[in-house]
């Protein structure tokens, strides 16, 4: 019996991390749709759970593994994939003999590994390697080693997660989505060993991602979240640095979506002309949001070139200021490294004169840990683990007093928020939940808005004022519900 005509079986898709991997996720459940599998929302009861693991760092490693042994008590056959099971293969196979671990080059056939699985055959686990060395080392040259123009990487393209959205199934109805831009990443940070399990940077062509942008809109999206490990080097594989500059404006044309948001820029990447886009200097109003996720990850000079990147306290303020120059309401995220081997007293204190001057909407903060395969690993001057806590813990005081503050500024301002849960029922008629522009969807805050009109839905742009704040929070005041922008 054929996949297509045997009786459906069933499959939960747990996936942990970051959009990207959601995005990878749905991919999957395309693809397992498309070989009959039916997609369930509760491992209980499903024959198999894919679990899209996510092997960042080691508190993510930490709540992958927690997740694979939890869907195990469902009874379902488990089976691991993502970053984590690409990143270790057969050593989180030995590991963990409850699961069977699968690697990226696996996802184009998924709906027969899946079938391998729950039928008993076999598969022996992938040992990990660079995927960075499965396509040249010239960015130029990978498009034609993708489309089989030119070159072989071991008789075949590597498989590239994400970029198949003419298979991609939703797995949530909300409003929002992740849009990939591109996958892997060519920078060499002392700390991160994404590049080795991600691959090479590859990004994907504009007509494609604007053929998925209508999609998406098409399925009730109205916000668009840009997403990659580095949309700064959008185009650079393609010929053309300025390939983000001119696709912002193509996607904010997209009917039906009323905001397009750009994550994960590289400071150091952050171009004048992008910059200002983003800020809307192109006359893109309020489409394209005036929003800067840019991880700075330290700010001290002499720490930052030890961790192979660049940049400064003075040089981020500057592209802050012309940032706000432009967009004086423009959203500012950020994620900082504490501990990284060498760090001094003088570093920490150069990073909280950066934090206390730069007056970011969100700051995540994180202690250093050694990766596996990573330069850090090997550099001198590692601290004991009760000093990265205790720089952790100084840092993420000080940023919740700095963004609370900074949420405080914003009282009296006037926001346009993307209204996504209904609190009527719980805190009053007109009440809802949303997001304005300076906050991520997932990570920066919410906007709770009253005197919403009884006809709104999820997904509409509503103007409001801030009239409160808690903690990054914001409460507002609804005005007159925003139209859409002219010309749509």
């Amino acid at each position: 019996m054929t996949a297509t005509h045997r009786p459906a079986r069933t499959v939960a898709v747990v996936t942990l991390g970051c959009a990207r991997n959601e995005v990878d996720s749905e991919e999957l459940a395309g693809r397992l749709a498309a070989e009959g599998y039916e997609l369930v929302e509760d491992a209980d009861g499903a024959d198999a759970v894919l679990v899209n693991t996510c092997g960042f760092i080691e508190t993510a490693k930490k709540d992958s593994v927690d997740a694979i042994l939890a869907a195990t008590d469902s009874g379902a056959s488990v089976v691991a994939v993502g970053c984590m099971a690409e990143r270790y293969g057969s050593e989180l196979a030995g590991a963990l003999p409850e699961a069977t671990v699968l690697g990226f080059d696996d996802y184009a056939a998924i709906g027969e590994r899946l079938d391998d699985v729950l039928s008993g055959r076999p598969l022996v686990p992938h040992t990990p390697r660079d995927r960075r060395t499965l396509l040249p080392i010239s960015p130029v040259q990978r498009s034609a080693v993708l489309a089989g123009a030119g070159g072989r990487v071991e008789d075949s393209a590597p498989v590239i997660p994400g970029h198949d959205w003419l298979r991609r199934r939703r797995l949530t109805s909300g409003p929002t989505a992740a849009l990939k831009l591109a996958s892997g990443c060519d920078r060499r940070c002392a700390f991160c060993a994404i590049p080795v399990f991600r691959g090479a940077f590859v990004s994907r062509p504009p007509a494609e991602v604007l053929s998925e942008a209508a999609w998406l809109a098409s399925q009730g999206v109205r916000e668009l979240v840009l997403v990659s490990e580095n949309s700064t080097s959008y185009g650079k594989d393609l010929g053309d640095l300025r390939s983000l500059e001119k696709l912002l404006p193509q996607l904010a044309a997209v009917e039906g979506i009323d905001r397009v948001r750009v994550a994960y820029l590289q400071p150091a990447e952050l171009r004048p002309g992008l910059l200002e886009v983003i800020a809307g200097a192109g006359g893109h109003g309020r489409v394209i949001a005036p929003y800067f996720d840019l991880s700075f990850q330290h700010s001290s000079p002499t720490l930052l070139r030890r961790m192979r990147r660049f940049g400064g306290t003075d040089d981020f303020l500057r592209t802050i200021e012309r940032a706000r120059s432009l967009a004086p309401g423009a959203g500012f995220r950020t994620n900082v490294i504490l501990g990284f081997p060498g760090e001094t007293e003088d570093d920490v204190a150069e990073l909280e004169r950066f934090l206390t001057e730069g007056r970011l909407d969100a700051v995540g903060v994180f202690g250093y840990s050694d990766e596996e395969g990573t330069e850090a690993m090997r550099l001198d001057g590692k601290l004991a683990q009760h000093e990265i806590d205790a720089r952790v813990r100084r840092i993420t005081d000080l940023v919740e007093e700095l963004t609370a503050q900074r949420a405080e500024d914003r009282i009296g301002e006037r926001v346009e928020v993307l209204l996504t849960e209904d609190l009527s029922g719980t805190d009053g008629p007109g009440t809802w939940l949303g997001h304005a522009a300076h906050q991520d969807p997932d990570a920066d805050g919410t906007t709770t808005v009253t005197g919403v009109p009884a006809d709104a839905v999820a997904g509409r742009l509503v103007a409001a004022e801030v009239v409160d704040t808690e903690g990054v929070d914001l409460v507002a005041r609804a005005l007159v519900p925003v139209a859409a922008p002219a010309g749509r």
